[in-house]
């Protein structure tokens, strides 16, 4: 059922994809609305059509009174919820609800909340293709394409939700049927005080789950265990480590199934994606697929039809006998360590952009064993190249043009050039896909052969 805003002065902060679709959705029932970022309208795309829209646009900065004065804060999920505007409306006590927030009080299908340091995108991606394989209509988006809101015009049998922590920070009633917890290590601390903050903002996925809903979990993480422990929901664990455990094991060469009598096996030797991690999230796809009765062996042949998502470990092309790759999706030390770990030496790899806060350090091991030279970029270059030092050869790039030339130069037949930042992009590109976008043009233009820059 809609709900309805009318009368109610509601104030979208963040004009993203996500703050333009609130927007509409708070037009349509019938709301005032104001549009607020901190950004110009030259910074931002897709305000055309609010032209013809009855909507307050405060760009440029952030108009104090709009939020002293609305009733509603509906809040993008790139906003910090202590910038001056929202402390503000706190302080007036204005309520804040979140893009996912607001939607999901008008769902009625059954959602499946996926969330996680890393993994998130590939997981929701392969839910969609197994749930579409069985002839179910399901949403896929969240934090991964088409924002939440606008799975409201439709009607789905389920709706596969992708999570960032930013956007479960602002959930107050979202109750998912099955919730995953890929993995746990350090991401945006650049935003959260400390590692504990930001994990305590993954587990607001389970805030509201019951013991008839499900907790779908990685037993190979310490994290996930520890901080699940005290959950209501039913656990359903995964272990590509071959833990026994209830629920999804690797052994061997297989996948095994074990929950309530079943016991299916999948031949590992069929799944297309590459990648020790891709192994867990196909395991964490499954499970939901699984419980709500769909034939174990469809599920896997759709998982099995699945070649990955852009910008995570694409083979862009094969130059000289140099495989390049382009994993800009790799925006924290976790990601890169998990790309890493399925390449063999020697390695180019190309890394850096705007610091997050984390733990470069813990890359030194896979650096010396694998990285033959790190080719430094953007802003995080300098603190990387000092907690790094010494592992492999360091190289410094003033551009990711700069950096693909040199990596050209000095990678050898038989060895791989990857781009995994371990960083965001916003210091240089507006976002992982715009980079990732630009490292494969670079790519494709450097000449079949012959060629030192």
């Amino acid at each position: 059922m809609k709900q309805d805003f009318s009368g109610k002065k509601v104030v979208v902060i963040g004009a993203g994809r996500s703050g333009q679709a609130l927007v509409r959705f708070l037009l349509q029932r019938g709301a005032s609305v104001a549009l607020s970022d901190q950004r110009s309208a030259e910074q931002l795309a897709g305000l055309a059509e609010f032209a013809q829209l009855p909507v307050r646009l405060d760009l440029g900065g952030h108009n104090l009174e709009l939020f002293e004065q609305a009733d509603l804060i509906a809040v993008s999920p790139g906003v910090p919820l202590d910038c001056p505007p929202l402390l503000r409306a706190r302080s007036c006590n204005i309520p804040l609800l979140g893009e996912v927030e607001l939607a999901a009080r008008e769902i009625a299908a059954p959602m499946i909340g996926i969330t996680g340091t890393n993994g998130k995108s590939t997981t929701t991606r392969l839910l969609g293709e197994i749930f579409q394989a069985w002839g179910k209509q399901i949403f896929v988006g969240g934090n991964l394409g088409m924002p939440l809101v606008e799975a409201c015009a439709a009607e789905y049998d389920l709706l596969a939700v992708e999570l960032s922590s930013f956007q479960l920070e602002t959930i107050e009633k979202f109750h998912p049927r099955f919730a995953l917890l890929l993995n746990l290590s350090a991401d945006h601390l650049d935003r959260y005080a400390d590692l504990q903050s930001y994990y305590h903002a993954k587990l607001q996925l389970f805030r509201n789950l019951e013991a008839g809903d499900y907790a779908i979990l990685n037993a190979d993480d310490a994290e996930v265990c520890r901080l699940t422990e005290g959950l209501r929901a039913t656990k359903v664990w995964f272990s590509a480590q071959g833990r026994k455990v209830r629920g999804m094991i690797r052994r061997g060469d297989e996948l095994i199934w074990n929950w309530n009598g079943a016991n299916s096996r999948l031949p590992l030797a069929e799944l297309r994606l590459p990648g020790e991690h891709n192994i867990e999230n196909a395991m964490a796809a499954l499970i939901p697929a699984l419980l709500q009765g769909c034939p174990a062996e469809l599920a896997w042949r759709a998982v099995c039809g699945f070649r990955g998502l852009e910008h995570r470990m694409n083979l862009v092309r094969q130059r000289a006998g140099v495989d390049w790759y382009n994993d800009s999706k790799g925006t924290n030390v976790g990601s890169v360590l998990k790309s890493l770990a399925g390449l063999a030496a020697p390695v180019t790899l190309i890394a850096g952009g705007k610091d997050k806060g984390g733990d470069y350090s813990l890359l030194r091991p896979l650096l010396t064993e694998k990285v033959e030279s790190l080719i430094l970029i953007g802003e995080a270059a300098q603190r990387m190249a000092e907690e790094l030092s010494g592992c492999c050869q360091l190289r410094m790039a003033a551009s990711l043009e700069a950096a693909v030339l040199q990596a050209a130069e000095i990678t050898p037949s038989g060895g791989t050039v990857l781009l995994s930042p371990a960083c965001s992009s916003f210091d240089m590109f507006s976002d992982y896909q715009a980079r990732g976008r630009a490292f494969v043009d670079l790519v494709e233009a450097l000449p079949e052969t012959g060629w030192k820059p």
